[in-house]
């Protein structure tokens, strides 16, 4: 029987292997529409001149408007899909996205708190207030949810009712403040219009410490996937994996927020996607998300440039759009799988 399981095994890494580059491909190809496509269309060859030939009349356009855009939605993208399959393998809850603990939220109230009493309206100025935020509430969501012995079902209920607060203070705040409520607007949306190279400089080392801790966390969030004792027989620490993924959430989560404003669906989505074409392993769901949930996020960002020409949809309202007939569908589904 072993022998007879090895090739079959072996047959199904190669698929995901081939999957895993077909979707490399589908990034390379939305990569290349990012740059063509917009308010003004151009051709490949000019996208091209543009990115490399500063005399070129299509250099502003590319590379200061659409480069630095195509690079944030390209970090962002991995931020919210690897975010989201860890979110729902800390839960075990396969409907969960980021904003289930409330870290999106923390990260909003934070920002919102500095745009409307301390006047601050830059990226660099808000970033570290969107991550203070986004910890803050992840230490109290872990300590509400029952610290080292907290649960899946501690922890969303911890971080639904504390995400539900928050989000009342955010608005609470904006209806008082006129001028919040302004600098506000397209954050809370969620948008990739106002990117600057910047921006990407200084969201990029967040993201990359996100993603180391993210893939070492694919055997023991595997591991824990079978509970808690089944865990520690396999040589896992329950509580570390835990904070690990916690940790993960927060420096993704607390970028993403803080340079683009709360995306939603992209972590939700992506992970449900993959799981049908790799299974429940981690170590080829997360490098699948990473992938794929640029591809759905920057697609979104396309979409919303062509169809609301000669302005554009902010990329939050095209993925809520996109996500709220997934969403149902998804939870129609599982009742109906319940039942």
């Amino acid at each position: 029987m072993p022998q007879l399981g090895e090739p079959s095994s072996s047959r199904r890494n190669r698929q995901r292997a081939l999957g895993l580059l077909a979707a490399v491909v589908a990034l390379a190809f939305v990569v290349v529409l990012s740059f063509a496509l917009g308010a003004r269309t151009m051709s490949l060859g000019d996208a091209w001149l543009g990115l490399t030939d500063s005399s070129a009349a299509t250099y502003t356009v590319v590379h200061d408007m659409r480069l630095p855009r195509t690079l944030l939605g390209l970090l962002v993208g991995v931020a919210l899909g690897l975010a989201g399959c860890v979110m729902q393998a800390l839960t075990r809850n396969p409907l969960a996205d980021p904003g289930l603990l409330g870290i999106n939220a923390g990260a909003a109230a934070a920002v919102v708190t500095a745009i409307s009493f301390l006047g601050i309206s830059t990226f660099s100025g808000y970033v570290w207030f969107a991550f203070a935020g986004a910890a803050a509430v992840s230490v109290l969501v872990y300590a509400v949810g029952g610290g080292r012995g907290a649960t899946p079902a501690r922890l969303a209920l911890a971080g639904t009712a504390l995400n539900a607060a928050l989000l009342s203070y955010v608005n609470a705040v904006q209806l008082l403040d006129k001028a919040s409520l302004d600098r506000m607007r397209f954050w809370t949306v969620g948008s990739l219009a106002s990117a600057e190279f910047s921006t990407v400089v200084k969201l990029a080392p967040f993201i990359a410490g996100g993603v180391i801790v993210t893939l070492a966390l694919a055997r023991p969030l595997n591991a824990l996937a079978l509970g808690d004792d089944s865990a520690r027989s396999l040589g896992a620490d329950p509580a570390k994996a835990r904070t690990g993924a916690i940790v993960a959430v927060t420096l993704l989560c607390g970028a993403a927020t803080a340079a683009c404003g709360p995306i939603v669906f992209i972590g939700l989505m992506v992970p449900h996607l993959v799981r049908s074409l790799t299974g429940p392993d981690l170590r080829w769901m997360l490098p699948y998300c990473a992938v794929l949930a640029p591809v759905l996020l920057l697609g979104a960002d396309v979409l919303g440039r062509v169809l609301g020409r000669p302005g554009e949809l902010q990329v939050g309202i095209v993925t809520a759009v996109l996500g709220g007939p997934v969403f149902l569908y998804f939870v129609r589904r599982r009742r109906m799988a319940v039942v």
